[in-house]
């Protein structure tokens, strides 16, 4: 006997319901784990420092933050294999709810961490965290995905993207606020300073997590049975999207912990180069607005090139006005920078601009040109000196932005039944953000931090592969869930 199917989705009664403050409340969701992922990028010089650690060891704060991503999603992908989807058994109301309990709790541990002063307790709390943000993942990206028109489901998840982007470009402003200035001790920054900040931060997942206990969210749980098996392996373009996944998210973790480090190596003092950060992953905001113009159906012409401008210089003065504000003693006040030194990211944008043009709309071919200049760039920084090094490292996150949305749209593709399968195992390669920074760390050990932002270049080879090539759909025997057009010699339009 047949199983009867699963639908996990809104029901089909012939009216559109209205999703869009459910969709508000998914968006809070997203800003909060992007801010408190990039919080670690403002952790790894205070702990270094605070426990006289190696690059290695203090790289050991992202293996253990993104090793949960690997741990928690292959527990996941196991579980719905053998058994059941969990996410569609109990509805995505109720994990998104468990995971900002977990994210809470896991912020509550940099209490005890501090207290009893031990490294190896920050790497358990952050552990903890992460595994809450894993399954808050999972569970927000398809569900950003089903609330509303099928068809415009990537504009949905391309705007939560960009809300995402502001908590990693916040993120790093407010944390160097609040340890250097606002819980610094008599004696200066200390490590008890980071115990009332994630405090902070707990009681916010906590009031998060009750917020969507009582909001009027749809659970979209499964009334029937759910396919089992490990369907998702038999596409070739899936398993190469994976290791497109580790490439990229190892390469930009890594670039943006030791971004720091790297600002001090080229001269400027800690706080201001925690500053600097909100432009690396800024830059990350500005190309995903801008990617997300550029591959719309309904703006062409003139009109979007035209909005992408607007955008660019809309959310470049943003980062600018947010990177200016500077607290002394309790005192606000703003400290611009010169138009000097301004102008090389100035410059970055326009090369930004220009790669969307030449990638025409196209998601692997803009993949592929973005990879290539993000590894030119890489280059300079490793082997330039002074602004223009330091310069050429943050501008990488404007070349960082679209890769996650491409890669993730081009491993997907006609996985038909598989697709959901497909996207935990691809949420599961997120490890690459706990691999890849030890490896610049050890690299950093040997040769210096500058020489060592040529580790993260490497990864760029591959994805320049997979945007040219890799991501093509090519149908094997025993291949089973594909779905769409498929051209005469085996190989699915792209």
């Amino acid at each position: 006997m047949d199983k009867p199917e699963a639908q996990i989705g809104p029901p089909q009664t012939g009216l559109e319901p209205n999703y869009t403050k459910p969709f508000v409340t998914i968006t809070v969701l997203f800003f909060m784990w992007g801010f408190i992922t990039v919080m670690n990028d403002v952790l790894i010089p205070f702990l270094k420092e605070s426990f006289e650690l190696t690059y290695f060891q203090a790289g050991l704060v992202q293996f253990a933050f993104f090793g949960a991503f690997f741990f928690v999603s292959l527990i996941y992908f196991g579980f719905s294999a053998i058994i059941r989807d969990p996410i569609g058994h109990l509805g995505y109301k109720n994990w998104i709810m468990i995971s900002l309990v977990i994210c809470g709790l896991g912020c509550c541990l940099f209490y005890p961490a501090a207290k009893n002063n031990q490294y190896v307790l920050f790497l358990g709390a952050l552990f903890v965290l992460a595994s809450g943000v894993t399954i808050l993942q999972i569970a927000a990206n398809p569900y950003a995905a089903i609330l509303g028109k099928p068809e415009n489901a990537s504009s949905r998840l391309n705007l939560a993207q960009g809300i995402n982007s502001i908590g990693t470009t916040l993120a790093p402003i407010a944390g160097g606020l609040l340890l250097y200035r606002v819980f610094a001790g008599p004696d200066g920054v200390t490590i008890q300073s980071i115990q009332l900040p994630y405090v902070i931060y707990g009681g916010l997942f906590f009031l998060l997590a009750l917020f969507v206990k009582f909001c009027n969210l749809p659970a979209f749980s499964s009334k029937g049975a759910l396919s089992k098996g490990s369907g998702a392996f038999s596409y070739r373009h899936l398993r190469l999207g994976m290791i497109a996944i580790f490439m990229y998210v190892g390469a930009e973790v890594a670039i943006g912990s030791y971004l720091v480090n790297f600002s001090q190596e080229m001269g400027y003092a800690e706080p201001v180069g925690s500053l600097y950060l909100a432009y690396y992953w800024g830059g990350a905001m500005i190309g995903r607005l801008l990617g997300a113009i550029s591959l719309s159906d309904s703006i062409r012409g003139a009109r979007q090139h035209l909005f992408m401008v607007l955008v660019a210089v809309l959310i470049t003065g943003l980062v600018y006005l947010v990177t200016a504000v500077r607290l002394d003693d309790g005192v606000f006040s703003m400290v611009f920078m010169t138009p000097r030194q301004i102008f090389p990211y100035l410059i970055i944008i326009a090369l930004n601009y220009g790669a969307f043009l030449l990638g025409r709309s196209q998601a692997g071919r803009m993949l592929g040109i973005f990879s290539l200049i993000a590894m030119a760039m890489l280059v300079v920084a490793a082997l330039g000196s002074g602004d223009l090094a330091f310069w050429a490292a943050i501008g990488v996150g404007l070349f960082n932005s679209i890769m996650w949305s491409n890669i993730f749209t081009l491993a997907i593709k006609d996985l038909g039944d598989d697709t959901a399968q497909g996207s935990s195992l691809l949420v599961m390669m997120i490890v690459g953000g706990a691999v890849v920074p030890p490896i610049m760390g050890h690299v950093a050990d040997l040769v210096g931090i500058q020489l060592a932002f040529l580790v993260p270049a490497l990864n760029y080879i591959y994805l320049t592969f997979y945007g040219f090539s890799g991501h093509r759909v090519i149908v094997t025997n025993g291949t089973s869930g594909s779905s769409g057009p498929k051209k005469p010699n085996g190989e699915s339009e792209s």
